[in-house]
């Protein structure tokens, strides 16, 4: 599983990723989290607010930081992210 940060590095973009890591620890979830800082590749997840959160090129969230509990939660929908 590859999960992205979209954002160029500001405070809300480090605490999502702080906040994701965290939430996949809990979970037990191995996945490759990548930081995507070059506006020209966040462009063209076609989103418009930072941070973005995409899980296996999915944008999942975007324009909030999402605490540890709302990351969890995304990868606990049933059908969604969980393996």
């Amino acid at each position: 599983m590859i999960v992205k940060i979209l954002g160029i590095g500001c405070s809300n973009c480090l605490r999502l990723e702080e906040n994701t890591r965290t939430a996949l620890k809990s979970l037990g979830i191995e996945a490759e989290i990548v930081k995507v800082k070059d506006m020209n590749e966040i462009s063209q997840y076609g989103i418009m607010r930072m941070p973005g959160l995409v899980v296996d090129e999915k944008v999942v969230s975007y324009g909030k930081v999402l605490n540890v509990q709302e990351v969890m939660a995304l990868f606990n929908k049933p059908g969604q992210i969980r393996l």
